[in-house]
């Protein structure tokens, strides 16, 4: 059976994600900013959750419909026969976003639609879920425009950056999907030398390696469909037993990281030992100002400090030419990509960027920079 779904995503990453959901099986798709929506059965939805690098959530949209008020939103959200979507022994939590919603209050609306769903729950069984804020079995997202409501159950549970591996991680971490997705907006492929000198927790370096071993990025995980009704175990089976037999064995790859901190470089060897994928890459310590490249040519990420105080802003101003001149110095025949949200980065590291790319790291918009960097190239000089 057909059913509507939509796929959240980091903004910039729309397209790509698209071609992951056809990939999946899916049909219909149709890319909004922040995800795409998209058609298909049981099994699209499982294999999208499954294998997409890029997704957030992957949510089945369960009602649509006009509104004006607030007991607008509460009689649709009451005509879902929720009780055959999941038991009432479930505990469930409702989640509000909205894009020039005319209601007073969202807060509001938003247990108006708890009280539909225990509601519907109350007369067709006699009972009530219960609610947990905290951690709910079943998630059910709404979402406001100007004049429609739709409400969605979420099949994945916990957002789907969360891949089941890493344990060790560093202040203001990069996501998963969006380290995936800046990997493939670099056009990186197995095989390719790959270079991250400001590693951190090795996100970059973690997903690289799963994409090199065609590792499912939700195979160590679990999933918010295992809780609804009609959950098919069967189906499900068959799905990962397919994805284990096309997991590679692991083995060395050409994927380098680096960090000037010990402790960053510990992190990301913790992350990639729990993910059974740490004799797949090669890590030490190393300054990216004066470490030389692992190959002839290649392609480099990295996703620098955003500076925030004063002090933190002038160290880095003071970096980014002297960042120009290394890479000008060493990296010659490299695909260089920078995630920054500082504008002084593009300004001040001396280089042409021949591509800038908007995203988005959670509310913060950035710019992927892309240096090509050319065996001879100087630093642009500022007239005299």
């Amino acid at each position: 059976m057909m059913e509507q779904f939509f796929a959240t995503c980091p903004r910039g990453l729309e397209a790509q994600l698209a071609e992951e959901l056809s990939t999946a099986g899916a049909t219909r798709t149709e890319a909004v900013p922040g995800g795409v929506g998209f058609a298909g059965n049981r099994e699209t939805c499982y294999r999208a959750n499954l294998w997409s690098r890029i997704a957030t959530r992957i949510l089945w949209r369960v009602a649509q419909g006009s509104y004006k008020s607030e007991e607008d939103v509460y009689r649709l959200a009451r005509g879902v026969p929720w009780h055959e979507r999941f038991s009432v022994r479930r505990t469930l939590r409702v989640y509000m976003t909205a894009i020039r919603s005319p209601l007073k209050s969202l807060d509001f609306t938003t247990l108006r639609i708890k009280d539909a769903v225990c509601d519907r729950f109350r007369a067709e069984t006699g009972e009530r879920p219960s609610v947990d804020t905290a951690e709910p079995n079943v998630r059910i997202h709404a979402f406001l425009t100007d004049r429609e409501a739709t409400l969605y159950l979420d099949t994945s549970g916990e957002p789907l950056y969360k891949r089941g591996y890493k344990y060790a991680s560093v202040e203001a971490p990069l996501k998963e999907n969006l380290a995936a997705g800046i990997l493939m907006l670099a056009g990186w492929q197995p095989g390719t030398p790959l270079l991250d000198p400001m590693c951190g927790s090795g996100t970059f370096l973690l997903e690289a390696a799963l994409m090199a071993h065609d590792i499912a990025p939700g195979l160590a995980r679990k999933f918010g469909f295992f809780r609804l009704d009609g959950f098919d175990a069967a189906l499900w089976q068959t799905l990962m037993t397919e994805a284990e037999d096309r997991r590679k064995p692991a083995s060395p790859q050409p994927i380098f990281g680096s960090d000037i901190s010990t402790d960053q470089v510990e992190r990301t060897r913790q992350n990639l030992a729990a993910a059974g994928l740490h004799e797949c890459v090669r890590l030490e310590c190393a300054d990216l100002l004066q470490r030389m490249p692992p190959a002839a040519e290649g392609v480099l990420v990295a996703n620098p400090p955003y500076g925030v105080r004063l002090e933190e802003l002038e160290k880095l101003a003071a970096f980014y030419p002297r960042l120009g001149d290394a890479l000008k110095r060493h990296f010659a025949g490299w695909r260089c990509y920078f995630l920054s949200a500082d504008p002084q980065m593009p300004k001040l590291i001396g280089l042409k960027a021949t591509k800038r790319t908007p995203l988005f790291n959670g509310a913060l918009e950035c710019r992927l920079l892309e240096y090509r960097i050319i065996a001879g190239a100087m630093r642009r000089q500022k007239p005299a």
